[in-house]
This record gives C-alpha cells, structure tokens and sequence, in this order.
C-alpha cells in the first residue's frame, strides 16, 4: 500500500530532519566561529561578481569554497537552489493562521523568496506599524552598511598638555567591562612610565553623545542612560541581557571604577573624578584598531612633560597625548549579540555610531536619521518609515513587513556580504536567544530549529521576522506585525505557528 509507506517516509524525514537542525543548533548556535567564517569566506568569494561568474582564458583557477560549518547550512543552502512554489498554496496556508484572534485586529504579512527577491504572500505588507524591537533588524544592517563588520568603538585616555590630568573618553562602547578596563589602567601606567606616581586628577569626557540622555520611556530596567561611557551597559546585578536594575549615571561609576584601578597600577590619583572635556589629541597616533579587543599604549611610553606650553585663551584648544585606547569587538559579533539577545542598549550604541558615520549628532534624533538615510541609500522601501529611536522601544517607530524581509533578503545578497550578520545574529527557534523558550522542541512541524528570527514584544505589540528554510530547500524571509494584541501568551504562539507553517514543503 503506497500511501501508507509514504506517511511513514514522510514522518521519518521530519523527526530526522529536526533531529540534525537540533543537533547542529545545539553543536554549534548562531555564536558558532566555524559558521561564522564559513559564511563570510562564501561571501568574499562572490563579492564583486554581483551574483554572476566571469571565468578568463589563462588565469590561475579560483581557491576551492571551504565548506561550511553545519549551521551555516540553515542560512545558505537555498541560496543556491533557487525554487519556485505558488503564492495561491501559500496564501491558503497563512490566511487561516493569519486570523488568529491571538493576533488581535492589526496584522501585516510579508513572505519573500530569498533567492529571487520575489513577494510570494502579502498581507498589508507595506503599511507601516509598530515593529517593537524587530527594528533592531533594520539598525544593524544600517550600521553594518555605514561602517563595515569590522568596525571597533574605542575608549581612550587622554593626559593633560601639562600632565596633571587624565581624561578617560568614552568613544559609546556599552560593552567595555571591568576586565578591559583593569587592562586599560595597566596600559596607562606604562605610557606614563615615571611619572605614573606624580599626582594627577580624573575627569571623564562623554561629550560624544549629544541630547537627551533618557529614552523617552523614561527610567526602565530595559535600558539604562544612553551614555558614550558606561561599563556593562549599567548593570547592577551579574547578568549579561536582559531587564535589571540600572545605574542612574554610568559614566560616573564607570570612571570611578577606573580611578580605583589606575591606583592599582601604580597611578597617584587625586580627588573624585569630575565631568570633563579632554584636550585635542594632534599628535600623530596610529589609531587601526588591534585584531583582538583589548587595551594598547600607543607604542613607546609617553610621559607628559611638565612645563608644556599652554594658553590661556579659551578659544585656542589645548592639545593632549593619548595615553591608551581599548576597543570593542568587531562590529559583526557586536550585531549578533544585539538581535540574538534583543540588547537594547547595545542598539542604541549601533545607532549613535552610524549617526557618527553619517556626521549627524549622535543623539536619538540624529541616529534616527542616518538610520534612515543609510537604508534609503541601500535602495531599500522606506516609505512610511520612522525612526524614533535604535531598540524598538518607542511606540512611534513605524516600520513595514515589506521593509523588514527587503532588510533579511538584502543581507543574504553576495553583493553585501558586510550585512551578514544580520542573519546569523538571528535566534535560534527553540534554541537560543529571545527564541530559546518558544516553539516546541519534542515534535515535529513545529520548525524547531528551522526558523530562525527577530522577536518583538511591547504592551499591545508582538511580531516576529526572520528566515526559515523550508523542509525542500528553500529560503524564506518573513515579517509578521500585529497591533493591539490581547497578550503576548496567545499572539506569540500564533505568530510561532505562521512561521512554522512556512517551513512545508509547496
């Protein structure tokens, strides 16, 4: 009987199905460094061929690809099999999941194929809603697109043209630790070599960031202040993401830290440190961020000379020497934390450095419009778009599903391998990050480990969007929004459902 034995391949093919994506997922995750360079030795091998191979008669043969890891399959595989399948299918799978009371009376939808571009569902796919943190997806590839995966934020230490003040300068690295800044003061020390025991004041420059300092929901444990200096994103407790208590001045306490470590180092350090503008630095520093994040004198130690002249006409700046910088990690990995934890924090820094780039204020008004003008340069849809903040936090962002999958499918195009990190940042279905606890894991056709997206999640508010790869090979970018939800307890099921449901073969 042939319909039986059927069912049973096809049940077969499912489980174990699940069972490798778990397998991979649980091997190696969206952290995994085999993926990540796998996926970006595929990218530069196609960057600058626009998708198309141009062989020339003589020239030596081309390296072979390296192969990549398991769980870059998730992300690449369709890439290079392109199928079709029928929008009508489609459309009758979602539009019953799509009515969902769960969802509540505002929802958009939007499916593309990945490799063509084209839509194949639709659902009020370009009116604007609000993405809630969802939007995260659009602020990485803004940054990812002005500045390169590997762009590190710096903090500096800048001494005083006479040599009695130390400035420590935050460059917006809400990811500089105790670690880095105990590494920080050592290299201090040593660039201020003998005089390290003459007594010198700290003050802290965070001049950086411009406006307000609060987002406009005001004291949360989901943000802290948006300072360019702070250390663990103003946490007060040990965790690494996630909501907690927040420090009401993080550059202060972050100063403070390092005032106490600089006296560790052997640095006389007098008074409390005190709000501060650092002396223009006009010597010449090779400033190429190091290929590991840490903390670097600047070569040979320099020790401020007593007697330096300087004026005193406030209108001519004074300049300084810089002692000692810290960087980030690269931009890449700093993407993947921020969509795989939905670090708030860490998006705004993301923001503020692409409004940087775009040479606007590095305030939430100036990030909001590089933002936008860094995506509309991408030539993707963004009429109707706002921007009021980088986390998704402000009811005010508006952003289309139509948007949101042209982001995911323009970050899978070769011809920008830089915005891959948008898709490998994504979580996990029932793995890792934000979608660590949802979809079911013990059976199959729930696209446990087969969908991989951006939550978002405000009072009234959930959407999801990411790729999924169909059980036939195929890669999807969806986008799901819906507005004035009755709870996240019955719309977050829901929209688990619709993108499960994406990933049957058509």
């Amino acid at each position: 009987m042939p319909e039986p034995r059927l069912w049973q391949l096809t049940a077969c093919s499912a489980v174990l199905g699940l069972a490798l994506a778990a397998g991979a997922v649980a091997a190696a995750g969206p952290w995994d460094t085999g993926q990540r360079k796998a996926e970006r030795a595929r990218a530069a091998a196609t960057e600058g061929t626009g998708g198309a191979h141009h062989a020339r008669t003589g020239a030596p043969a081309a390296p072979p690809r390296p192969a990549p890891a398991p769980s870059a399959a998730g992300v690449l595989r369709a890439l290079d099999t392109p199928r079709t399948t029928r929008p009508a299918d489609l459309a009758a799978t979602l539009v019953p999941l799509l009515a969902d009371p769960g969802l509540g009376p505002l929802r958009t939808a939007s499916v593309v194929d990945v490799a063509t571009g084209r839509q194949l569902y639709g659902e009020g796919a370009t009116t604007p809603m609000t993405p809630a943190s969802t939007i995260k997806i659009a602020t990485t590839a803004a940054a990812l697109s002005a500045l390169g995966p590997d762009h590190r934020i710096t903090t500096t230490v800048v001494a005083s043209p006479d040599g009695r003040t130390l400035t420590l300068v935050g460059g917006g690295d809400p990811t500089l630790d105790r670690a880095r800044l105990t590494t920080l003061a050592a290299s201090t020390a040593r660039a201020l070599g003998p005089r390290r025991t003459t007594p010198v004041r700290l003050t802290y420059d965070t001049s950086l960031y411009q406006g307000p300092s609060r987002h406009p929901i005001g004291p949360n444990d989901n943000i802290a202040p948006v300072s360019a200096l702070m250390t663990r994103e103003g946490r007060l407790d040990d965790s690494t993401h996630g909501p907690a208590p927040r420090t009401a001045d993080p550059a202060a306490d972050t100063a403070t830290t390092f005032a106490g470590l600089l006296g560790r180092a052997g640095v006389h350090v007098t008074g409390t440190p005190t709000p501060g503008r650092a002396p223009t630095v006009t010597t010449a520093q090779d400033h190429k961020a190091p290929a590991s994040p840490g903390a670097t004198n600047t070569g040979t130690p320099t020790t401020p000379t007593t007697g330096t002249t300087t004026t005193t006409d406030p209108k001519t700046p004074q300049t300084g020497t810089l002692l000692a910088r810290t960087h980030s990690a690269p931009l890449a990995d700093l993407v993947e934390r921020t969509l795989t934890h939905s670090d708030n924090d860490l998006a705004e820094a993301l923001a503020r450095q692409t409004a940087l780039a775009h040479r606007q204020p590095a305030s939430f008004t100036g990030a909001a419009k590089a933002v936008r003008d860094e995506l509309t340069r991408l030539g993707l849809p963004t009429t109707g778009a706002h921007f009021a903040d980088g986390s998704g936090l402000s009811r005010a962002d508006r952003l289309s599903a139509a948007l949101l999958t042209a982001l995911l499918t323009r970050a899978a195009d070769p011809a920008h391998p830089a915005l891959r990190p948008v898709l490998t940042g994504l979580p996990v279905s029932g793995f890792t990050g934000t979608l660590q606890d949802r979809f079911d894991t013990t059976t199959a056709h729930t696209g446990a480990g087969l969908v991989r997206a951006k939550t978002g999640t405000l009072t009234g508010v959930n959407t999801l969007a990411g790729t999924v790869v169909t059980t036939d090979g195929r890669l999807l970018a969806f986008a799901f929004l819906a507005g004035r939800t009755p709870s996240p307890a019955t719309a977050q099921p829901a929209l688990d459902r619709l993108s499960a449901a994406l990933t049957a073969p058509r």
